[in-house]
């Protein structure tokens, strides 16, 4: 077990454990750290608390010291000093005529470095544009290509739901999201309709899979004869959402209705219900049982849709969550 305490040096971003020595830190104080980007102004997320060595990445760095009044000037001057970095660089952008997207400007601690992120098609040729940033500012310039998911996160703003998107403001690694989820949880292929602000599927689309695939595993499959409070009938659709089951009802006048029962009420051909755990020994009747184990789900939904994404293609890949 270690002490540690988490810090976050960006609005929305990854926490990062440090050690906290002997400070008195609670959270809401400021700190600085040493960090590969050099030494940083940090704000405490966590206060100090014991985990696992297996949770950290050793060796665990300790924080300089507690972040002063001074410090705090500081960082607020580099604040300002980076919006008027901003506007030189952006200017210098179109002298060169660079396709390049300029998305946020960042001062090291103690101004040692600038760096410009930027979001570009291709790549770039910025040799001349360093230069003349280089002679304006003296001091190290870095430029940073980024990502349009990265930049979503820099800059913030409002989903489709009316609330500030979740990778800005409480997610803090990005996860893979693939169209085989939207599928999954019947939703519209309709591009804008699942896209979030950055072109790509939104995040939120993996919080509920792990609901939907539970629900998957228990509700009779799509064809599948069943038998329903009315009499034999073939499944046509699940509802995960409410819980139910279309399904297509031959009625005792000979005439066929598709109606909508939750589908605990509905049971095989066997009187055995849906929604019921496994049995440990039912693997003789597995053809024949509605309660499907997880391999035989995977297998079946590999059969009926689309190959699954490779990793390059699942996550923030170029191409990986278009349509």
């Amino acid at each position: 077990m270690s002490k540690v305490i988490g810090v976050r040096f960006k609005e929305g971003g990854k926490i990062y454990y440090f050690d906290p020595l002997d400070f008195e830190i609670k959270v809401g104080d400021g700190v600085i750290a040493d960090t590969a980007r050099g030494l940083v102004f940090g704000d405490v997320a966590e206060a100090p608390h014991f985990v696992q060595d297996e949770q950290l990445v050793t060796p665990l760095k300790p924080v300089l010291r507690v972040a002063t009044p001074e410090d705090r000037e500081q960082r607020e001057l580099l604040r300002k000093k980076e919006k008027d970095a901003y506007a030189i660089c952006q200017t210098k952008i179109e002298e060169h005529g660079l396709v390049m997207k300029l998305v946020e400007v960042e001062y090291a601690w103690g101004a040692s470095k600038i760096m410009f992120y930027f979001t570009a098609d291709g790549r770039v040729d910025f040799r001349e544009l360093v230069k003349d940033l280089a002679g304006i500012f003296k001091t190290r310039i870095e430029l940073r290509q980024i990502g349009v998911r990265d930049e979503a996160k820099m800059l913030g703003g409002l989903g489709v739901c009316g609330r500030p998107i979740c990778c800005s403001s409480f997610l803090t690694d990005f996860i893979p999201v693939s169209i085989k989820m939207a599928k999954e949880q019947n939703l519209s292929l309709n591009q804008t309709k699942i896209s979030g602000i950055c072109g790509r599927l939104m995040c939120c689309l993996k919080f509920e899979q792990a609901g939907y695939e539970s629900m998957h595993k228990i509700m009779p499959r799509v064809g599948k004869e069943v038998i329903t409070p009315d009499g034999a009938g073939t499944v046509l659709d699940n509802n995960v959402i409410s819980e139910t089951t279309a399904v297509k009802v031959q009625l005792e006048d000979g005439t066929f209705e598709m109606r909508s029962y939750p589908f605990r009420e509905l049971t095989n051909k066997q009187g055995r219900p849906f929604g019921e755990e496994p049995e440990e020994n039912c693997a003789e009747c597995e053809k024949n049982c509605p309660i499907r184990t997880q391999d035989t789900y995977e297998a079946e939904l590999a059969a009926s849709s689309d190959p699954a994404p490779s990793p390059a293609d699942a996550g923030d890949g170029p191409d990986g969550d278009t349509l």
